[in-house]
């Protein structure tokens, strides 16, 4: 008798299809940039609404920071969501609960009422939770080595905020106040369908059903979760809190019109969106500790520059392209390190709470610049000063605190 022949062993498993992880994070990518130009929708018209309700430096401030506070701490919640439901469902849904939103804003503003605008932006920032959703998504569909890349990329739509700084002023120019709103409003929900349509998980990911409080409170245990979010307070929430603050800041400083200051944000914008996929790719082969390290150098080196309020109109410019470009590279390391460290099943945790933490960063600094604002002067340089030893402070964890503790953070985490 001829024995029985052998089971072939399985072999590797292959990994997605190049065409579908291409697919779904260049939609993710945009579903991400288009929320990002509804949350920052306030900014652009800041110098508007001051003019039109006759706002203080410390108004005009809160104002501006107000929808960056939901879109922070929300995004505790929406990462822990996103482990449960994938990021085939938070989009549509997160995208749809801000249109009407958007909508309510311009009410708001059509009506002159400072308190409706408050309120209203404050939900505004449901547009900001989107990125704890988007982080997990990606970092299923690629693998370990290409991740750095893929949340790069994806990190890239924070570039909605450039998009917002430059088309929004205009297109209340060009179609009215109102119409501007529900043109964005529109692409919202637009967006929200072809993400349904055409979006899917990835083949790998498993919806993870433990309860919301535990899952979050697991996350908050691990060191990386809140080393991590230190950081990425530092690097992203200074982007965050230049992006929306530096229109006024243009106005008061170098006497910009709003069309002028929107134009120069949305190029710092710009180069803080194609610095972050390079932060990562970078990450990827160097390692993310040395270009976060070299982000923090340059973005205080940077601080500094700015503080001095260098002349138009080359000198300025270019001081804060380079500090965009420096908290752009930062912002997309820190997160390349998260999707390295993070356990698979507390992506979505993590992120929330990092992001929440990098949201944060950006909310309290616009109301310090208007508390320190020297209106004789023009002058914000107490605001700078303190940025400066924030990211110096930054700096200095990075070299001295994480280093030594990453090599016990790698053997008791999964890297996968």
């Amino acid at each position: 008798m001829s024995e029985p022949t052998p089971e072939p062993e399985p072999g590797p498993e292959l990994g997605p299809e190049p065409a579908a992880q291409l697919r779904n994070l260049l939609l993710a990518t945009w579903a991400f940039a288009i929320s990002f130009w509804a949350w920052n929708l306030i900014a652009p018209l800041g110098v508007r609404y001051a003019g039109d309700l006759a706002l203080s430096a410390g108004h005009k401030s809160l104002l501006v920071a107000v929808p960056v506070l939901v879109g922070s701490v929300g995004r505790i919640p929406a990462g822990a969501l996103a482990d449960r439901f994938g990021g085939r469902v938070m989009f549509p849904v997160l995208l749809v609960l801000t249109a009407p939103v958007v909508l309510l804003v311009a009410l708001a503003g059509h009506q002159a009422s400072y308190g409706l605008l408050l309120l209203f932006g404050f939900f505004l920032g449901i547009g900001g939770t989107t990125f704890a959703v988007g982080i997990p998504f990606v970092n299923a569909w690629f693998e370990p080595a290409r991740r750095g890349f893929a949340t790069g990329v994806f990190g890239a739509g924070m570039g909605g905020t450039a998009l917002s700084a430059y088309f929004t002023p205009r297109f209340v120019g060009w179609f009215g106040y109102v119409t501007t709103h529900v043109i964005v409003a529109i692409a919202l929900l637009v967006t929200a369908a072809v993400v349904w349509l055409l979006m899917r998980d990835a083949p790998v990911w498993e919806a993870h059903h433990e309860p919301f409080v535990p899952k979050v409170l697991g996350a908050a245990r691990l060191a990386i979760t809140w080393e991590m979010a230190f950081l990425y307070a530092a690097c992203f929430g200074g982007f965050v809190a230049f992006s929306t603050y530096l229109p006024t800041y243009l106005k008061d400083v170098y006497a910009f019109s709003l069309t002028a200051a929107g134009t120069r944000t949305a190029g710092f914008a710009v180069a803080a969106v194609v610095c972050r996929p390079l932060g990562g790719i970078l990450a990827d082969r160097v390692g993310p500790r040395l270009v976060v390290l070299v982000s923090f150098a340059g973005a205080l080196v940077m601080a500094i520059v700015l503080a001095l309020k260098p002349a138009l109109e080359w000198p300025a410019g270019i001081s804060f392209v380079l500090m965009a470009a420096c908290m752009g590279l930062g912002s997309g390391a820190v997160f390349a390190w998260v999707a390295h460290l993070a356990p698979a099943d507390r992506v979505g945790s993590v992120t929330g709470i990092v992001g929440a933490a990098g949201g944060l960063g950006g909310f309290f600094p616009p109301l310090v610049m208007g508390a320190t604002y020297d209106e004789p002067h023009h002058s914000y340089t107490v605001g700078l000063v303190l940025l400066a030893v924030v990211t110096a402070i930054a700096l200095a964890f990075t070299e001295f605190v994480i280093k030594e503790k990453r090599k016990v953070d790698r053997s008791a985490l999964p890297t996968g």
